[in-house]
């Protein structure tokens, strides 16, 4: 029954949560890490995976070609989704764009789309192109948000949620149309619904990123420890 993480590969998607500083020297890991850490570890002794779902993962994945063939239309390329899964002994991943390494989020909403934003306004992300980068054999990458239009059947379930919340079976036209008009971007230039990022890899990152790992498999284990001791006694 016990599990063995000595040899563990995390997502690329997942080392922001990795690689939150602990607040204290003398811990080598945060609470974030461990508590994200410790449901890894449920997940793998029972056998299961927790299904994540949300508004925001169902735009970016429906969206997504959209996405591409505007950053096609705007800068004159001609790239394609890649469909092939990338690993070494540490890491493994599925970067949505190799030769150049480009990763496309598809922001919500105009809301959250970071237009006048100058630094890639999450961790998560950026630890994650550090990992497509790290399997790649890529020295730079670029981290693209997309401002495309939310597809209808997602806009329907947002009606449907501002009719729970407000209490109401039918919505005021107002509301409605407000709502539309949040999630399609026709009426703006292209040009203004693609914010760039560049990000360059450091030695010190990759030291930094195997390091925690190393870590977060002794931590995985001493977990495993101590259920083999429970189910021993």
């Amino acid at each position: 029954m016990r599990v063995d993480f000595s040899d563990y590969k995390f997502r690329c998607s997942s080392l922001g949560k990795l690689m939150v500083d602990s607040r204290t020297k003398k811990d080598p890991l945060s609470k974030t890490t461990m508590t994200y850490l410790q449901e890894i570890h449920k997940e793998q002794v029972f056998g299961r995976d927790k299904e994540i779902t949300s508004m925001y993962l169902d735009k970016g994945i429906q969206a997504e070609d959209e996405a591409i063939e505007m950053y096609n239309r705007v800068y004159n390329t001609n790239l394609s989704k890649n469909e092939e899964f990338f690993e070494n002994d540490f890491i493994c991943g599925t970067p949505d764009i190799v030769n150049p390494l480009i990763d496309i989020k598809s922001s919500w909403d105009f809301s959250t789309f970071p237009l006048n934003r100058v630094e890639i306004p999450t961790k998560d992300y950026e630890w994650q192109l550090i990992g497509y980068m790290i399997l790649t054999n890529s020295v730079d990458s670029e981290l693209a948000y997309c401002l495309v239009n939310t597809p209808d059947m997602l806009i329907q379930d947002e009606l449907r949620r501002l009719s729970w919340k407000t209490g109401l079976i039918d919505l005021p036209l107002e509301l409605e149309e407000e709502t539309f008009r949040n999630h399609m971007y026709e009426d703006i230039p292209e040009e203004l619904r693609i914010k760039r990022f560049k990000l360059v890899l450091e030695q010190e990152s990759i030291d930094k990123l195997y390091e925690r790992i190393k870590a977060c498999r002794t931590y995985l284990n001493s977990l495993s420890d101590g259920l083999a001791s429970i189910l021993n006694n």
